[in-house]
């Protein structure tokens, strides 16, 4: 059942993208609307060499809203009349398998990096998000620790469901976001569900895909280091408090006592907990490691006053398990 959107009271009707460049140019023309003013937008024509080989993707996002957690994207655009298996699904599926190559994805590094170099507008936007920032170490960072395919559609298909069901990376990596136009006379209105801003917290995975998600699920994505940091943190806190879960979701792995109070997402070189206590909270307790403030959406998906700590080596982790011992009610 399809919804009914009025602007200024008037009814406004759905525009059909016949082609797809329709709805990709929808997409470029408003990113900054649609995923923030803090984002970047690289188009397939700035990227030379075709760093993705034969397959690529209709352009590349950064989300520098804190830039000691970048994140990375590559987008596709897509029609839902287009067929899923033999059009959609093996276009993403090379985007995945692109991912998991190491060269790879130092290839398109080297070619991100000289294309912000070689083009003074893209250049400047870099300069203006991230200061004085290394810009490589940056781009390589949010590469190497935050893969993710948006896949930009017009409506939502049933054959998406069934490939993440099926599919654990079609599962991990691929975010959907569904964008449509509305028009009455001059007056227009842009719909993107979910909200780019929860696009990595929304949970709306069916009952059967939830039964995959367990610590190894989250842990494989991480390297040696970050598992030992989450162990470290799990075992210290139980031995505190036997009665504390440790909960595998899609998304993260929330620790549970009565109430869900911190996040933890797993990285390559990373983990991020976010700790639902105020920021000024964890500036009291954490000084060797980084900690961030989040939007008021993140915090009202949370239900709470929160902010994002980073650890990146087990090394003072005595502050961290402080801290969260604070959190514990």
């Amino acid at each position: 059942m399809e919804s009914v959107i009025y602007v200024n009271g008037k009814k406004c009707s759905r525009t059909n993208f016949k082609k797809e460049e329709e709805l990709e140019n929808l997409m470029i023309k408003n990113y900054e609307i649609l995923f923030g003013n803090k984002t970047i937008f690289i188009q397939k024509t700035k990227i030379k060499n075709q760093a993705l080989g034969n397959t690529i993707p209709d352009g590349f996002l950064f989300d520098f809203k804190d830039t000691n957690n970048p994140q990375f994207y590559l987008i596709e655009v897509e029609l839902a009349k287009h067929d899923f298996y033999r059009h959609i699904f093996p276009q993403i599926t090379k985007f995945i398998a692109f991912f998991n190559n190491s060269e790879n994805r130092k290839k398109l590094i080297d070619r991100l990096f000289e294309s912000v170099n070689t083009n003074k507008e893209l250049g400047t936007q870099f300069k203006d998000l991230l200061g004085k920032k290394e810009i490589y170490k940056i781009i390589t960072d949010a590469v190497e620790n935050s893969q993710n395919i948006i896949l930009v559609i017009d409506e939502n298909k049933a054959e998406i469901d069934e490939a993440k069901k099926a599919y654990t990376e079609w599962d991990r990596l691929v975010k959907v976001e569904l964008l449509n136009q509305y028009k009455k006379d001059n007056d227009i209105l842009l719909t993107l569900t979910p909200s780019f801003e929860e696009v990595e917290i929304s949970d709306t995975s069916s009952s059967e895909t939830k039964e995959r998600y367990d610590e190894a699920y989250h842990l494989e994505t991480g390297n040696e280091e970050v598992k030992k940091v989450y162990y470290n943190i799990k075992n210290k806190l139980q031995e505190i408090d036997k009665e504390l879960i440790f909960n595998p979701q899609h998304y993260y792995i929330s620790i549970v006592k009565k109430r869900n109070f911190a996040y933890i997402q797993i990285r390559k070189t990373k983990m991020h907990i976010v700790i639902t206590l105020p920021y000024s909270e964890g500036q009291k307790f954490i000084k060797n490691h980084k900690i961030t403030t989040l939007s008021k959406g993140i915090q009202k998906f949370y239900n709470s006053d929160c902010f994002r700590l980073t650890i990146e080596n087990s090394d003072n982790l005595d502050e961290v398990i402080t801290l969260l011992k604070k959190t514990i009610k």
